[in-house]
């Protein structure tokens, strides 16, 4: 018996053990790691002046009335400034800063605050709105006390993390949580990949650093979810993909990404089983771009990317981000399935902001209005359809409708419209605004059919009939 007892007791030892091994204490306290990163992290502001019309009349027109247009260019141009504040931190000696392209875009002048009370300008080395990310440089020749980034890739969900910031222009604001997700996408920008955590990241930290346990900065701190505040949701961009377009914004004051030149969709399970591909993986060529990289190497539509330069693509999502930090000029394998069995094609990747899609997808982007709307029914944002698109679609010019920003993954259309597709009518009814659509899609929800029959005018312009089965 006391035998037994000795080996039972050498187990619980043994087990506890390993799991003190195999697992990091909670820390005592981030006092010391705190202090020894706070010197590295800047609090932003920028100054924007904003020019309006006063309005020449003692009345105001109603909204939308063509009169409000007629006589908007009427009136005497008033300035006035504009304040925003945001946080950064220094990663060279030399006064070298990254923040958020949102936090400086558009300022006239920008002041960084380092140790909470020595203040520099600073101009802006590059930036570049597709990933959010701007580099500047203090005007000084003062020597800094710079950050070194860490290897996102190795960064665990449940690992513990720091953000320091200026949250409401309070500076020097530290804040501990941990890795909540990894590989998250909220519809903000083009390329997103983002870290989740739950330390408390409110507004002013924009552009500030996550940093882990090591005092490495893995993430930059660019968004939060709710309107007044931290609920604990931030999101941060991954250190391995900022690093990539942090040094090219160095060297030249822009980027230079990758271009396959290809429009992609996600390969969907029934979609795998017509195609004979194991499982759901990869992402479909929806269609090819007119003397790209891809036409050039003969990849075509209805080909499904399965890896690209040795790196699998499971989703579709992945192919943008990889083919976008592969550097340009590079000759890389891809490979495809096509008619039920892999094939290989070498793609010599072109420049996407050379490229006519970038300056047509810029040009889109540039369109886009505040207004945008969600339609519930179909899981869709929209925006009205202008009239500087019309004349860059070449459409007939009494056209009406909507046009599509954003597709959610279980949006009943997902995989029968593009983004940036116009809805024009439905159940052969014309659409003049969200709520003609939203009336329209509300009444079948509440009849029998369920089936709403959308015509819309696709990226290729060609006007088609969708079916829509509501649920």
């Amino acid at each position: 018996m006391k035998k037994i007892k000795i080996i039972f007791l050498t187990i619980v030892l043994s087990f506890t053990f390993s799991l003190n091994v195999n697992s990091r204490s909670v820390p005592a306290s981030f006092a010391d790691l705190a202090e020894k990163l706070m010197p590295s992290v800047v609090n932003i502001s920028t100054t924007t002046t904003i020019t309006t019309n006063s309005n020449p009349f003692p009345f105001q027109f109603p909204s939308g009335s063509p009169f409000e247009d007629m006589f908007k260019e009427f009136g005497t141009p008033q300035e006035r400034q504009s304040a925003a504040l945001g946080s950064g931190f220094i990663i060279d000696e030399k006064g070298i800063v990254v923040t958020n392209n949102h936090v400086i875009q558009d300022a006239d002048d920008i002041i960084v605050r380092v140790n909470g009370d020595q203040e520099f300008k600073a101009k802006v080395l590059g930036a570049d709105p597709l990933m959010d990310i701007a580099v500047l440089q203090l005007d000084t020749d003062e020597k800094f006390i710079p950050v070194a980034f860490g290897d996102s890739d190795k960064a665990r969900i449940g690992d513990w993390v720091l953000a320091i910031g200026n949250p409401f222009g309070l500076g020097g604001t530290v804040t501990a949580g941990i890795i909540s997700a990894r590989n998250r996408s909220i519809g903000l920008s083009r390329y997103e990949d983002f870290i989740q955590t739950d330390a408390s990241i409110n507004s002013g930290n924009s552009g500030g650093p996550l940093f882990d346990m090591e005092g490495n900065v893995i993430g930059i701190n660019t968004a939060i979810l709710g309107r007044n505040g931290s609920i604990g949701i931030g999101f941060s961009i991954p250190s391995n993909s900022a690093q990539v377009v942090i040094k090219q914004l160095i060297e030249f004051g822009e980027t230079k990404r990758g271009w396959l030149g290809v429009r992609i969709q996600d390969v969907t399970k029934e979609i795998a089983d017509v195609e004979k591909l194991d499982k759901a993986r990869g992402a479909l060529v929806a269609s090819v771009a007119e003397n790209s990289p891809s036409e050039k190497a003969g990849i075509q539509a209805g080909d499904i990317i399965l890896e690209f330069n040795g790196e699998k693509i499971n989703q579709m999502k992945e192919l943008p981000a990889i083919v976008a930090k592969t550097e340009v000029g590079k000759k890389v394998k891809v490979k495809i399935w096509r008619n039920k069995k892999e094939i290989i094609k070498n793609v010599i990747l072109g420049r996407l902001e050379t490229s006519d899609d970038f300056k047509i997808s810029k040009n889109q982007e540039t369109q886009k209005q505040n207004n945008e709307e969600i339609i519930e029914s179909l899981r869709i944002a929209v925006r009205p359809l202008t009239k500087e698109d019309i004349k860059n679609r070449n459409l007939p010019n009494q056209t009406t409708g909507l046009v599509i920003t954003k597709i959610a993954n279980n949006s009943p259309v997902a995989n029968s419209i593009e983004l940036n597709s116009i809805i024009i009518e439905a159940q052969k009814k014309k659409i003049r605004s969200a709520n003609d659509l939203r009336d329209i899609t509300k009444e079948v929800l509440n009849s029998n059919q369920k089936t709403v029959l959308l015509a819309i005018y696709n990226n290729q312009n060609q006007r088609r009939y969708i079916g829509v089965k509501l649920d």
